[in-house]
């Protein structure tokens, strides 16, 4: 497999156990889990994650999760994007969105900050998928861990998390 921009990425190697359930979900899917790669660098943040894989930040999908109405939700957005709260709220029909602390973030995802995957989770969460990334012909999503990846496109995870196209910025 090569990185958007020909350079070959490292071949894929035991997955941690976090990524275990992201494979199956991709699996589950229909999706080749081996699209799961490990890198050597960290992936925690979109420009790590576009740096170690030699693509463009906004070819990231960043999972991030908020509370609405008490309820935890995801929201995939560009890594080229920040998100407006208020308007996607409004957009989407919820309460305020309140970005997760950590500890809630690993109390709904099973995963940590930086490495937050859009599948894997104890529950699956309702989910808005960022407009911006329908027009990519490949995405990177995080894999369960700051080290794991796996390539995507918008339409599988639309279909991955159940979720809503919307744009998620003002």
């Amino acid at each position: 497999m090569k990185s958007q921009n020909d350079t070959p990425l490292p071949p894929p190697l035991p997955l941690p156990d976090r990524c275990a359930r992201v494979a199956e979900a991709l699996a589950a899917a229909a999706l080749p889990p081996d699209r799961i790669r490990v890198l050597d660098a960290s992936a925690r943040t979109a420009a790590e994650a576009a740096a170690a894989l030699g693509c463009a930040v906004g070819a990231i999908a960043n999972s991030l999760v908020f509370l609405s109405g008490g309820e935890p939700v995801l929201v995939m957005t560009s890594g080229g994007h920040r998100v407006d709260t208020a308007a996607l709220a409004a957009r989407w029909g919820r309460p305020e969105l309140r970005r997760a602390t950590p500890e809630e973030v690993r109390g709904a995802t099973g995963q940590a900050i930086g490495g937050v995957a859009p599948v894997g989770h104890p529950r699956q969460l309702p989910t808005v998928v960022d407009e911006s990334l329908v027009g990519r012909d490949r995405i990177w999503a995080a894999a369960g861990t700051p080290h794991t990846v796996f390539s995507t496109t918008a339409a599988e995870l639309l279909l991955l998390t159940g979720g809503r196209l919307l744009p998620v910025g003002p």
